[in-house]
């Protein structure tokens, strides 16, 4: 059914599935027909053509973080290992804090 409406992430495709358990292929494809405009219609416009609100799906959480995730954490660590090493080579002394 992917081929008929957008299907941008996860909770699209949970949702597409509880339609399909829900109502079936058959009613999902009429209302993809009714919806205007050219193209594949977004679930929220064949949802509204069905007159049904799909429930709100629980996400799970990544297990490992993502690539983008890490290099961000990297630069971070690498930034405040800089940050440390050169007040440890300069001190600022006491009367000027």
């Amino acid at each position: 059914m992917e081929h008929l409406v957008r299907v941008h992430n996860e909770n699209d495709r949970q949702t597409l599935e509880w339609l399909r358990r829900h109502l079936g292929d058959t009613a999902i494809g009429a209302a993809v027909q009714r919806c205007e405009g050219s193209g594949k219609p977004y679930l929220s416009a064949v949802c509204r053509q069905l007159g049904v609100r799909a429930p709100r799906f629980h996400m799970l959480l990544r297990e490992s973080p993502s690539p983008v995730a890490e290099q961000s954490l990297a630069d971070i660590r690498h930034l405040l290992a800089a940050r440390i090493a050169l007040d440890v080579a300069s001190p600022i002394p006491s009367s000027q804090k």
